[in-house]
């Protein structure tokens, strides 16, 4: 007898702090301001989110210089570099800033650096925003490193001062297969207090370490263009499990669940909750219907809009009689 079909479902998953904040600063933003609010960039990576967004009025622009002069204008969780906001003073734009404070973190990170005058390498993907924005903040002095190959095969003499900076998204042994790779390249080499990773992505991913030995398929709910979500398919295929991405449930392909009796499901950081509970149902007509939750951490990070957002809140309360 076969045993039952049954999914383990990760947790973590779904939306991290920084997400939960970048879209509430649009929401606030509209309910402040009323449409349009011009955004630069996909908010966060998620077409769910974007199309939700874009319904109840957010416009989502390449460029700043896309919006209109003097508008509301906000920048993506994913961060932008200086060039970008000194565009955006010069059209005086109202800019609301979304950036998630991983992120901000690591521009720091990168400015302290620059000023030490080091060589940056910014482990990340060149076309990703994140990186992009990072970049933006010492381009004369920043290499992007994709692969341990390009760790490599750096052209910079061994006591080359230099520092190390990651995007925030990762795959964390990946990651550290390149640190090790320029430790042991470069004689005087610094990086960041702690890790750049953020704490979501290396959860999200443990959780996927957690249930892939035990699933004989790994589904992890994203869009094609989130890193993040990216990196947990590839986790689970390194462990050699089949896994695929999932950004909506009328993607799930009937044929991956051929002789497949346990089903380990999960889902990226800029992934609503509601994708995942679509999959689910999705998944109990084909007979998944038991359902195991693997733990392995709890989250309670959380990231408070910007002040002058919430300031409001307590002044429209004023202004009706109410409290602060």
């Amino acid at each position: 007898m076969l045993p039952a079909k049954k999914v383990l479902l990760a947790e973590p998953r779904s939306f991290c702090a920084g997400v939960r904040r970048a879209i509430s600063i649009i929401e606030l933003a509209l309910e402040r301001h009323g449409a349009p609010v011009y955004v630069r960039k996909e908010i966060v990576h998620n077409h769910y989110v974007v199309r939700q967004l874009r319904q109840r009025g957010a416009v989502f622009v390449d460029s700043e210089e896309e919006v209109p002069e003097g508008a509301v204008c906000v920048f993506s969780a994913h961060g932008v570099s200086p060039q970008v906001r000194r565009n955006a003073e010069d059209r005086r734009l109202d800019v609301i800033d979304a950036t998630c404070p991983l992120v901000s973190k690591v521009h720091q990170e990168a400015l302290r650096f620059s000023r030490e005058e080091r060589t940056l390498l910014l482990v990340g993907h060149a076309d990703h925003e994140e990186v992009e924005g990072t970049y933006g903040h010492a381009p004369d002095r920043t290499v992007i490193i994709e692969t341990v190959e390009d760790a490599r095969q750096l052209d910079l003499p061994a006591d080359t001062p230099v520092a190390y900076l990651t995007q925030t998204t990762l795959s964390v042994d990946e990651t550290r297969d390149i640190i090790d790779t320029l430790r042991s390249r470069f004689t005087d080499l610094r990086g960041p207090a702690t890790d750049d990773i953020c704490y979501a992505s290396q959860n999200r991913q443990d959780a996927i370490k957690a249930i892939a030995p035990r699933s004989d398929l790994v589904l992890v709910v994203g869009s094609r263009n989130s890193s993040n979500s990216n990196r947990m398919v590839e986790v689970a295929r390194r462990m050699g499990v089949p896994a695929h991405l999932v950004p909506e449930a009328g993607e799930l392909d009937p044929a991956w669940l051929d002789g497949v009796r346990t089903v380990g499901v999960s889902a990226g950081a800029s992934a609503p909750e509601t994708l995942v509970e679509e999959l689910m149902e999705r998944l109990a007509v084909f007979g998944f219907e038991d359902v195991e939750i693997e733990q392995v951490a709890r989250e309670d990070v959380v990231f408070s809009p910007p002040a002058r957002l919430t300031r409001q809140d307590a002044e429209s309360s004023l202004s009706r009689g109410g409290r602060a």
